[in-house]
């Protein structure tokens, strides 16, 4: 139990940063008048993290032949990240960084719950339950209070 309630902290220390990260690019954005090349000079500072911390750490690289054996779907995260930044640095300066937060918040539990009960991309299956059915209604609810009210 108290695993799981560190690992909950960190997982909402990470929303911490989505929120920064979208407010960040959203003035990224302002100042440099485009979303893509706000997205683009973000990207630029995700690589430069990452391969500092590979530099740093000095990870096994793992043999081609399990690269190529890797399903087509572990492939799509950066593609996905890539446009998270971009839809930051667009929408967030818009709707401000609480709606589209809540937003981002709500599409990610919808798609969550979807891909737990069909064990979707390598996951375990986790069922719909009324549980998770009126927590998502919940965060949905949040949302259009957070936008209208």
């Amino acid at each position: 139990m108290l695993d799981q309630l560190f690992l909950l902290g960190l997982a909402a220390l990470t929303g911490v940063c989505i929120s920064m990260q979208a407010s960040a690019n959203g003035s990224f954005r302002r100042n440099l008048g485009d979303p893509g090349i706000a997205a683009f000079f973000s990207i630029c500072g995700t690589i430069v993290t990452a391969v500092a911390l590979m530099v740093l750490f000095r990870p096994t690289f793992p043999p081609l032949a399990v690269i190529r054996a890797t399903p087509w779907w572990n492939w799509i995260g950066g593609p996905l990240g890539a446009m998270i930044v971009l839809a930051g640095a667009a929408l967030t300066p818009r709707l401000g960084a609480a709606a589209f937060i809540a937003a981002v918040v709500g599409g990610q539990l919808l798609s969550s719950v979807l891909l737990d009960h069909f064990a979707l991309l390598g996951l375990e299956p986790r069922s719909i339950t009324p549980g998770r059915i009126l927590g998502a209604l919940m965060v949905i609810a949040g949302v259009a209070c957070i936008k209208f009210l």
